[in-house]
């Protein structure tokens, strides 16, 4: 009698079935097989060996990144480190996305959960702390007495504080996405010549320029947009944070384009901050861990450009004498510079 065609199949199935099961014992006390053995790590260097430029002496430099809550900052000259700080409160927590070196010395910084200016003996001479459900990751001083930010949350807003009165002087509303995503809604903002402001709003995907009373001039529409800031040509530049940083007439037209791919050879987690050196150059955080494994502090913190895109240098700093730590803003020192001569309006 012949033999179904399927129960052969059956018998077949069963076989292979039973064969395997010889092959993979189960795990010791399961009746699994065991877990597939985890992927090797990756350990390519995010860099290569040698750099272009001159290390920590290229630039004089203040330095300050998004980190674990102890809100380091750096100032670097002549190829080492000249000033350092860290939050004094083991309990401290956030991360700085905007910081600025101030003429007199004194450090203003957005810390997240607030904004403080320091001296440069470290004594802290104005604080502000953010509200329950808000964050504060953007801020700008304007001369000696005024300090312009964003507090992410539901409202977002914008605020002029008068730091010898503590008086609320300017305050606004700015729209949101998503009113429930305060963490995601600003990063960057920065006064223009005009004594306008100029916004990344980084949920709603686009830029934005106010006049002090909080009427829109302008609105251009960015994807994966980051950071924003106004050159001295008039134009916009701005990150795409995983994509590219451009520079923008005020039609919205890409008049200069360095594109993430344009970097052969280095891995970038994500480009922040970016500024327009006196030089011509262009100067572009990359934001990222040390990491772990044999590929740990491989990768580059900060990197400069020529129009042509050419890399002229390659900041690398993880280890002693100067482990910087992650990179979000970088403030060229080559020359003298007082960053708070702006103005909002009458703000001055």
């Amino acid at each position: 009698m012949k033999t179904s065609p399927i129960v052969l199949l059956i018998a077949a199935t069963i076989l292979s079935a039973s064969s395997l099961a010889a092959q993979t014992p189960p795990a010791p006390g399961t009746n699994q097989p065991p877990a597939r053995a985890p992927r090797p790590a990756d350990t390519t260097p995010a860099s290569p060996d040698t750099l272009p430029g001159n290390a920590l002496a290229q630039h004089d430099f203040f330095y300050a990144g998004e980190g674990d809550g102890h809100h380091r900052m750096y100032i670097v000259r002549q190829g080492k480190i000249d000033w350092s700080y860290e939050d004094p409160d083991p309990n401290a927590k956030g991360e700085i996305s905007d910081a600025t070196l101030l003429s007199n010395g004194d450090v203003l910084f957005a810390r997240q959960y607030g904004i403080t200016e320091i001296t440069a003996a470290k004594k802290v001479v104005w604080n502000y702390d953010a509200p329950p459900k808000t964050e504060i990751h953007t801020g700008q001083p304007i001369g000696a007495n005024y300090v312009v930010f964003i507090q992410n949350g539901n409202p977002a807003k914008l605020i002029v504080i008068n730091k010898s009165s503590g008086a609320t002087e300017k305050e606004f509303v700015l729209p949101v996405a998503n009113t429930n995503s305060t963490h995601g809604q600003f990063r960057h903002a920065r006064l223009t010549r005009a004594g306008t402001i100029l916004v990344g709003h980084m949920d709603s995907h686009k830029i934005c320029e106010y006049d002090v009373n909080g009427k829109e001039l302008l609105s251009l529409t960015v994807p994966d947009l980051w950071m924003a800031a106004p050159l001295d040509n008039g134009n916009i530049l701005l990150t795409r944070e995983k994509t590219a940083v451009e520079e923008l007439n005020r039609q919205g037209d890409v008049v200069w384009q360095f594109a993430r791919t344009n970097l052969v050879g280095y891995r970038l987690s994500g480009m922040q901050i970016a500024a327009r050196l006196a030089n011509g150059n262009t100067l572009i955080n990359n934001w990222c861990t040390k990491g772990t494994g044999p590929a740990a502090g491989t990768s580059i913190q900060a990197f400069e450009v020529t129009s042509d895109k050419k890399v002229v240098w390659a900041l690398r700093s993880w280890n002693d004498p100067a482990d910087l730590g992650p990179s979000t803003t970088i403030q060229i020192l080559d020359q003298p510079s007082a960053p708070e001569n702006v103005h909002f309006g009458n703000f001055k």
